[in-house]
């Protein structure tokens, strides 16, 4: 079946790749000029490709149907921008961005966990419909500070706020990047940036990964010591995604759906001890998830 579907696949590219022209002239584009020169020509590319066969030629009608489609599928992301624009204001104006370091810093106690999610969320809610470079702007005035005075080296600081400012583009309620796929999809984009959440669980738990062991971003470490992490954060991501998602080889029961999730949370703490007990969880409940998968083959 495995081969049957890769070979459907190459022939619908070998058919119909050429319309992805558009999207690649939007993108080279977008790297050498700006946003709004990139937008026209990536449009004249899609008419012009449109051409190429009798199924896909835009007549006059359908080009203005199709800018009237375009039209009304930004009003989602117009607003999201707007709302999210006004947050962002009234932070950067009023000066709660300092306050927040003071905040967090005494909220915390000491304890690094703690900073760490009160950062999060702040990195989350500042970086609501911010332009990339702004969001990084932003997130290395106002919120690396904090971790650093928690004693996390400034490289993965700046990677942790930086990681959770983007986040922010996926993360309900103001998920921008979840609401322009939404309207493209013409799906509630609510659910859309909740699905997008639980897709990228690896983003959400990466930068926790650098506070922690600094040394994936070749910090104050040797050449050996990162491949051990990445193995072990690999693993770990692994185990919260079978977790969120409730499936491994097939579907887990919820207690397993549990216990993969905690094996997958002491991978990403540092230590041999909480590696190997992780390790043993995630590994074990996928080896067990396969095991069961094969003898309920040779049973039928």
């Amino acid at each position: 079946m495995c081969h049957a579907r890769s070979f459907q696949a190459f022939g619908l590219v070998k058919h119909s790749g050429y319309l992805l022209l558009p999207l690649i002239v939007l993108v080279i584009l977008l790297i050498k000029t700006t946003m709004a020169l990139a937008a026209i020509w990536a449009t004249i590319c899609a008419i012009a490709v449109s051409m190429l066969r009798k199924e896909t030629r835009m007549s006059p009608a359908k080009f203005f149907d199709a800018l009237e489609n375009g039209a009304r599928s930004t009003l989602t992301v117009g607003i999201a921008c707007a709302t999210a624009g006004i947050i962002a204001c009234i932070i950067t104006t009023t000066g709660i961005g300092t306050a927040l370091i003071t905040f967090i810093v005494g909220a915390a106690g000491g304890k690094l966990i703690i900073a760490l999610v009160l950062t999060m969320l702040t990195c989350i809610v500042l970086g609501m419909g911010v332009p990339t470079t702004a969001n990084y702007v932003i997130m290395a005035t106002t919120c690396a500070p904090i971790l650093m005075k928690m004693g996390v080296p400034m490289i993965a600081a700046h990677m942790f706020v930086f990681y959770f400012g983007i986040v922010a583009d996926i993360t309900p309620p103001v998920a921008l990047a979840a609401y322009a796929g939404s309207a493209i999809a013409g799906s509630n984009p609510f659910k859309t940036g909740v699905n997008a959440t639980k897709l990228a669980v690896a983003a959400f738990i990466v930068p926790y990964v650098f506070a922690y062991s600094p040394a994936l971003l070749m910090v104050d470490t040797v050449w050996y010591e990162p491949i051990f992490i990445i193995i072990s954060a690999f693993m770990g991501i692994f185990g919260l995604a079978m977790s969120v998602n409730g499936f491994a080889v097939k579907k887990l029961s919820i207690p397993l759906r549990i216990l993969v999730g905690v094996g997958g949370i002491m991978l990403i703490i540092p230590g041999i001890v909480t590696d190997v007990v992780g390790i043993s969880i995630v590994g074990g409940t996928w080896l067990l998830q396969k095991l069961s998968l094969k003898k309920e083959a040779a049973g039928t």
